[in-house]
């Protein structure tokens, strides 16, 4: 939301599908490390930045 990105558009900077996106959010699905990787360049920020409870 920060980044003003819908879902659509993280999937598309990350390389996944929308859908993906989603489940990752509702804590449906969990992620890879790849993944985690991906997701964090998409955003620009480290991979633990991610991992830290807010």
């Amino acid at each position: 939301m920060e980044r003003g990105l819908s879902q659509e558009g993280m999937a598309e900077q990350a390389d996944f599908h929308r859908t993906y996106v989603s489940q990752l959010e509702r804590c449906v699905t969990n992620i890879s490390i790849d993944g985690l990787e991906r997701l964090a360049k998409a955003l620009d920020v480290d991979v633990l930045d991610l991992l830290a409870k807010n």
